[in-house]
C-alpha cells in the first residue's frame, strides 16, 4: 500500500507540475506587456493592471510549484516548466505579437516530447523525512556549493549587474538561475519540516530555527530573482529571457537538488540515461524557441530564385 501511495502522491505533483507550468508560462508575458503599457502612457509599471495580473500568476504557480516539489522529485518537477515555455512562446505571439514561425513551432513540440520522456522514467519516490534534509544541508559537498553560490551572486549583483546587465541578457539569467538553488530546496525542505512544526508533538528548537532558516531563504530568493526578472523584462524580449532562463534555471536546481535530496539515486542506470536524453532533448526544442525569435527562414525564396532561373 506505501508503494501505491506514493506512486500516486508522485503523478498528483506531477499533475500540479503541469498545471503550474501553464500559469507560470504566461506571467513573464502578462508582466512584459504591463511594462510596454505602463512605457506608453508615462506612468510606473507597477501600477498597471495586466502587470498586476502577471504578478499573480507567478504568485499562484509558485504556490503550485511548491505543492508540487513536496509530492514529486524536483529532477523531474523542475523540467516540466518547459511546457511553461511553450505556452509563453505561443503567448507571446498573440499578446506581444512575437511571431512564432517554424523553427518555434518544432520547439515546441520537441519540448512535449521531451517533456513525457522526463514523465515516464521519473524517480518514483522523493526525499521523505527531515534527517534526510538535515544529512543533505551539512553535507560539505553541499555547503561548499552553496558557498561557491552565494560569492557568485555576490559579485553579479553588486559589480557585473549595474555594468553589463542591460546589455547583456546571461547577466540576469545567471542571478535568476543562481537563486533556484534555494528557492526549489527550500520549498521541498519546508515541506518535509512542517509537519514536525505544526504536528500534534512538541517540535524542539533545532526544527523551529530550521523552518524559519528555509523560510527566511526561501523569502528572500523569491523576492531577489521577482526584481531582477522585471529588470530583464525591461530590457529584452520575454520570449528570448524565459527560454534561456529555463535551460539554467533548470540545470542549476537539478544539480542542487541532486547534492541536497540524493534523487538521483532512487534511479536505475537506464532510467537515468533516458531522463538526460529527455532533458538534453527539452533544452534543445528551448534553444530552438530562442533561435527562431532572430532565424530568417529562406527556403520560399530560393524556390522563387529557381523559377526565375
Amino acid at each position: 500500500m506505501a508503494d501505491h501511495s506514493g506512486l500516486s502522491g508522485t503523478h498528483l505533483g506531477i499533475a500540479i507540475a503541469v498545471i503550474s507550468s501553464f500559469i507560470n508560462g504566461s506571467t513573464f508575458v502578462l508582466q512584459k506587456k504591463g511594462i510596454l503599457r505602463s512605457r506608453d502612457k508615462g506612468c510606473l509599471y507597477l501600477t498597471d493592471v495586466v502587470w498586476c495580473c502577471g504578478t499573480l500568476c507567478m504568485i499562484i504557480g509558485q504556490v503550485g510549484n511548491f505543492l508540487a516539489y513536496n509530492l514529486a522529485p524536483a529532477v523531474i518537477v523542475t523540467p516540466l516548466g518547459a511546457l511553461g515555455v511553450l505556452f509563453g512562446a505561443v503567448l507571446a505571439s498573440w499578446i506581444l505579437e512575437e511571431r512564432l514561425n517554424v523553427l518555434g513551432k518544432l520547439g515546441c513540440i520537441i519540448c512535449c516530447c521531451g517533456s513525457v520522456v522526463l514523465i515516464i522514467h521519473a524517480p518514483k519516490a522523493a526525499a521523505s523525512s527531515r534527517q534526510e534534509l538535515e544529512d543533505g544541508l551539512s553535507d560539505p559537498v553541499f555547503v561548499t556549493y552553496i558557498l561557491l553560490v552565494l560569492l557568485t551572486l555576490v559579485t553579479l549583483i553588486v559589480w557585473v549587474a549595474p555594468a553589463h546587465g542591460t546589455s547583456n541578457i546571461m547577466v540576469y539569467v545567471a542571478i535568476c538561475s543562481l537563486l533556484g538553488s534555494f528557492t526549489v530546496p527550500s520549498s521541498k525542505g519546508l515541506g518535509l519540516v512542517a509537519p514536525d512544526v505544526f504536528g500534534k508533538g512538541q517540535s524542539n528548537v533545532g526544527t523551529v530555527a530550521l523552518f524559519l532558516g528555509l523560510l527566511g531563504a526561501l523569502a528572500v530568493s523569491i523576492l531577489i530573482q521577482f526584481f531582477f526578472i522585471n529588470k530583464a523584462l525591461e530590457c529584452f524580449s520575454a520570449n528570448i529571457f524565459e527560454a534561456i532562463y529555463y535551460v539554467t534555471f533548470t540545470s542549476t536546481v537539478i544539480f542542487a537538488s541532486a547534492l541536497l535530496f540524493k534523487e538521483w539515486t532512487g534511479l536505475t542506470v537506464t532510467d537515468g540515461l533516458a531522463m538526460l536524453c529527455g532533458l538534453t532533448t527539452v533544452c534543445v526544442g528551448v534553444i530552438l524557441l530562442r533561435i527562431s525569435q532572430e532565424a530568417v527562414i529562406t527556403w520560399k525564396e530560393k524556390k522563387k530564385q529557381k523559377k526565375t532561373d
